[in-house]
């Protein structure tokens, strides 16, 4: 499953220019029927073998839990960048090839149980999401581009640093999680500092405040199609990050901890809902709304109840899938007028399907009852508040923040008269009816019926909370 994709990245490249659309969704599709078959055995089997015995890393990949639900979503909504770049892009062999690598650099991230081997799939999921931005981006491309790899870079090495740390000063064997776990350090100056170099990385790829500047000029820049914002959403990993290696490697700092890193989350959920009700274009409304969602995550994980764990991990998986169709509809939006600005106005009464599926996108996104948000923004909530009810209630005000953002935006687009003089504005087509419905449709089956979830990532979570004496 994970290198199915790169492979047919490799594939595409050989394949003739009119079969390059049909071989990247039927790969694309297969990795996705693998993800099905694996979570119908209830998750796959550690594979641990050696891979540099001399420097003790171990190529150790499991699928199981969070993991594999995160794994599932991702290879979800990577299927669905491939069949709309292949009816959205011109030539897209590039932008496929793109999509696939990327994906399989996504999926060893939430496999990979050395630190190591994470450490390589999180550069090898960098590396085309850069070139998208690079071949694909906009007039401004180059300058957000630097801002997204400098930060990601700076990130990056100081969790190199952090890893080589945990190893070395812990006395482990070995880089693979099991042998780490087993050699945690003794509380103190030193865990908590290998755990702020961690932790700055896995805050970039939330990202959390001040972290984030690069994550609005990143989207902004972006393809007007939404499908590199699409995997730009999915490689939001620093949750995962935090949940899967932080909480278990540094239990004494992540307690130490808990009451800034809680409070820094809901400031991050707030200022992003009340920066993002300003913006006046929709990629960058978007980019702060999925910063506001990643600060509800964050309130989650750091605040060490199992309750609101498991709704940070349900919130991670799930938000991808109408955050990412989001972009899509905005990329139809901006293909139908030519603009992705807010004041377009008038659009549901020509293409009423494309504001009806658009709204319904939203009212998941702002967790109405019935959709996978709201079961992760609750349980959530309702977790953070037996911790620290008033962190709980700061952040439980940006639900009506988020209410009033995204209708507001919506109105504005959709129902607000349009101006004299403007484009005909053209109704769903074809697949595009599959690329925002699918998304929702997930959405709304894990709102109404999240056992199949929650009994996938709730033995997980108490498992890693173990390392802490239970919470």
């Amino acid at each position: 499953m994970i290198f199915l994709p790169m492979l047919g990245s490799l594939i595409l490249l050989v394949t003739p220019k009119r079969w390059r659309d049909e071989m990247a969704g039927l790969l694309s599709a297969l990795t996705l029927g693998l993800g099905l078959m694996i979570w119908r055995a209830g998750g796959s089997g550690m594979l641990d073998v050696n891979w540099v015995p001399a420097l003790g890393i171990t190529y150790a990949t499991e699928l199981s839990g969070v993991s594999l639900a995160l794994a599932m979503v991702t290879a979800f909504m990577s299927f669905i960048a491939v069949l709309y770049a292949a009816r959205r892009i011109p030539n897209p062999g590039t932008m496929l090839a793109l999509i696939l690598a990327m994906e399989t650099g996504l999926l060893g991230i939430f496999a990979a149980r050395d630190m190591v081997l994470f450490y390589v799939f999180f550069e090898d999921a960098l590396l085309p999401s850069l070139l998208m931005l690079a071949i694909y981006g906009k007039a401004n491309r180059m300058r957000a581009l630097v801002k997204f790899a400098a930060y990601t870079l700076f990130g990056s090495l100081l969790m190199l640093v952090s890893i080589i740390g945990i190893k070395y000063l812990g006395g482990s064997p070995t880089f693979a999680l099991a042998d780490l776990r087993a050699h945690v350090l003794p509380a103190g100056r030193t865990q908590t500092w290998l755990y702020v170099a961690f932790l700055t990385a896995m805050a970039v790829k939330l990202p959390l405040w001040p972290l984030h500047a690069w994550l609005p000029d990143f989207h902004e820049q972006n393809h007007d199609s939404g499908i590199p914002d699409v995997m730009g959403t999915l490689y939001k990993v620093g949750g995962y990050g935090v949940f899967t290696f932080g909480i278990t490697l540094f239990p004494d700092a992540s307690l130490e901890l808990r009451p800034i890193l809680m409070g820094l989350a809901a400031f991050t959920a707030l200022y992003a809902a009340w920066i993002a009700f300003h913006q006046q274009d929709w990629k960058r409304l978007l980019a702060y709304a999925g910063l506001s969602h990643m600060g509800f995550v964050a309130l989650g994980v750091f605040s060490l109840n199992e309750t609101a764990v498991i709704g940070a991990m349900y919130l991670l998986a799930f938000q991808n899938l109408y955050t990412g169709a989001l972009f899509l509809a905005v990329g139809m939006l901006q293909e139908r007028t030519g603009s992705i600005q807010v004041r377009v106005g008038g659009v549901m009464t020509q293409a009423g399907a494309l504001g009806g599926l658009t709204l319904a996108l939203w009212l998941a996104s702002i967790a109405v009852p019935g959709m996978a948000g709201f079961v992760g923004e609750f349980s959530i909530l309702l977790g953070a508040y037996q911790v620290y009810p008033w962190l709980a209630f700061l952040a439980g005000i940006t639900t009506i923040a988020a209410a009033a953002y995204a209708l507001t935006a919506f109105q504005h687009t959709f129902w607000q008269a349009r101006p004299p003089g403007g484009i005909p504005v053209h109704d769903l087509v074809h697949t595009e009816w599959l690329i925002l419905a699918l998304p929702l449709a997930v959405a709304i089956f894990f709102g109404l019926y999240s056992a199949p979830a929650l009994n996938l990532m709730q033995p997980a979570v108490k498992a890693v909370l173990a390392a802490l004496g239970g919470n």
